[in-house]
C-alpha cells in the first residue's frame, strides 16, 4: 500500500479531460461551472445615482440655510431638469441624479415648508451619491472562467442580461453497488443477511451536491460474469466509474481483477494506508476513469470525497478544495491506528475559534455512517505518526458540509 499524500499526488499528477461545454438558462446552470469569463459590457451605474431617499442638491447651497423645490425624479424615469443654484429636486432611491447637483441629502435632514426646504443637518458632499462604476466598470471580469455558479453569480449575470451563461457540461458518474447480500431500494429482505443498498445513494447525492450528473447502475451480486458486464456497461455510460464492494481481498471480491482484465484498465494505485477505506483503487480507461470504494457505508463515503470529488471539479475545469481548519478538542481523542484517520466529530464555534467533541458518536466499524449526520459535521485528520491526544490540544478537521 501507499501513503496517503502519495495516493494524493498520484491522482492530482492525472491527466484529467475537460467535459465540454453548453450553453444553458441561467437559473438552471446553479451548480454548475463557468466555462466562460463574465465581463462587464458597460459601466453600472452607468450615471450618478441616489443611493437613498432625499433631494438633489449643490453641497455648498447647505450654507443658504434652505431651498426652492423646483421637481422631483421617480426612480426609473429621465432627469429632465438641471439644477441651479439654490434649488433641490426631490429625487428617490435609485434614481438618476440631476446634472449640476453633487449631493444627496436625506429627507430626515430636512423640514419641507411649501415649496423649500429647511436645512436641519448638513452632510458632506457627495453624500449617498453612487458613482459611475460603483457596481463595476466596463471590461471588468466580474466572474472567472471556471467558478462555481451560485445565488451571487446568478445575480450578477442577470444584471448583466446573460441569459445563457457557457458552461462546462457536468460529468457523468456512474456508480454501482456490488455483493450479493445487498438490496436494492424497495426489495423485500428474505434473510438477516442481506443489507439494503444506501451507498449508490449517498453517493448519488454527492455527486450532484459537487455538480456531476450521477447515473444510477444499481446492485449486482458478486458473481464475476455479472460484475464484468455491469461494469462494462456503466464505464461506456459514464466519465466516471464508482464501484462499492469488491475491492478487497476476500474469494468473492472481483472488482479488482475486472478492472484489469476484462476493462482493461490502467491501475493509478491500489490500496492506501488511510482509515478508512484502505483498499481504495484508482484507475483510468482511456479517457475515463475508475474508482472503486470499500462496501461499507462510512468508508466508501469517505473515499467517495478524497479521490472521486477531486475529479469531479476537475473535469469541469475547476479545483476541489476542501475546507480545513484547525480546532480545540473539547475531549480526549483516542488514534486507532498507524495510518492517516478520518474519524467524524461534531464542530461548533465559539468566538471565532473552533471546538470538536465526538458526543453521540458510535466507535466500532466503517459501516457506522450516522456519525455524519447533522449540519455542524467535520472529519478530525491524523497523520500515522501522531497518537492519542488530550482535550485542549488542536486538531486538523475538514469541515465535510462546506461546498
Amino acid at each position: 500500500m501507499i501513503s496517503f499524500e502519495e495516493s494524493v499526488k498520484i491522482l492530482q499528477n492525472l491527466q484529467v479531460p475537460i467535459s465540454g461545454v453548453q450553453k444553458i438558462f441561467l437559473t438552471e446552470a446553479v451548480g454548475g461551472f463557468l466555462a466562460e469569463d463574465i465581463v462587464a459590457k458597460e459601466d453600472n451605474p452607468s450615471a450618478p445615482t441616489a443611493a437613498m431617499d432625499g433631494y438633489a442638491i449643490k453641497a455648498k447651497d447647505q450654507a443658504k440655510g434652505s431651498l426652492r423645490v423646483v421637481g422631483q425624479t421617480p426612480a426609473g424615469s429621465e432627469v429632465a431638469k438641471e439644477l441651479r443654484e439654490g434649488e433641490a429636486i426631490k429625487t428617490f432611491t435609485g434614481s438618476l441624479m440631476p446634472k449640476g447637483a453633487d449631493t444627496l441629502i436625506p429627507i430626515e435632514n430636512v423640514e419641507v415648508e411649501g415649496e423649500r426646504i429647511l436645512i436641519k443637518e448638513p452632510v458632506p458632499e457627495g453624500f449617498s451619491v453612487r458613482p459611475v462604476g460603483e457596481n463595476y466598470s466596463k471590461g471588468e471580469v466580474l466572474i472567472k472562467k471556471g467558478s462555481r455558479i451560485g445565488f451571487a453569480e446568478v445575480g450578477v449575470m442577470a444584471s448583466l442580461n446573460v441569459v445563457m451563461p457557457l458552461v462546462y457540461q457536468r460529468p457523468k458518474v456512474g456508480i454501482l453497488s456490488t455483493g450479493s447480500e445487498v438490496l436494492e431500494i424497495g426489495e423485500q429482505q428474505s434473510s438477516p443477511a442481506q443489507l439494503r443498498s444506501s451507498n449508490n445513494y449517498t453517493l448519488e447525492a454527492l455527486t450532484r451536491l459537487h455538480g456531476g450528473e450521477p447515473v444510477q447502475l444499481g446492485a449486482v451480486g458478486d458473481e464475476k460474469a455479472q460484475i464484468t458486464e455491469a461494469m462494462s456497461e456503466g464505464l461506456r455510460s459514464s466519465d466516471i466509474l464508482v464501484t462499492t464492494g469488491g475491492v478487497s481481498v476476500g474469494d468473492y471480491d472481483f472488482v479488482k481483477d475486472v478492472v484489469r482484465e476484462a476493462l482493461g484498465a490502467e491501475v493509478a494505485f491500489k490500496g492506501v494506508v488511510i482509515k478508512p477505506g484502505q483498499h481504495v483503487m484508482v484507475a483510468r480507461a482511456g479517457q475515463k476513469f475508475i474508482v472503486s470504494l470499500p462496501g461499507f457505508a462510512f468508508s466508501s463515503t469517505v473515499t467517495f470525497m478524497l479521490y472521486v470529488l477531486p475529479l469531479i471539479y476537475r473535469m469541469q475545469g475547476a479545483k476541489y478544495q476542501p475546507k480545513m481548519v484547525y480546532a480545540t478538542l473539547e475531549e480526549p481523542f483516542v488514534k486507532r491506528s498507524k495510518k492517516t484517520e478520518f474519524t467524524p466529530c461534531n464542530v461548533s464555534i465559539e468566538d471565532g475559534e473552533f471546538f470538536v467533541d465526538f458526543a453521540g458518536h458510535k466507535v466500532g466499524s466503517s459501516a457506522i455512517l450516522t456519525n455524519m449526520l447533522g449540519e455542524n459535521k467535520g472529519l478530525v485528520v491524523t497523520s500515522p505518526i501522531e497518537g492519542n491526544k488530550d482535550a485542549g490540544e488542536r486538531v486538523l478537521v475538514w469541515l465535510i458540509n462546506s461546498i
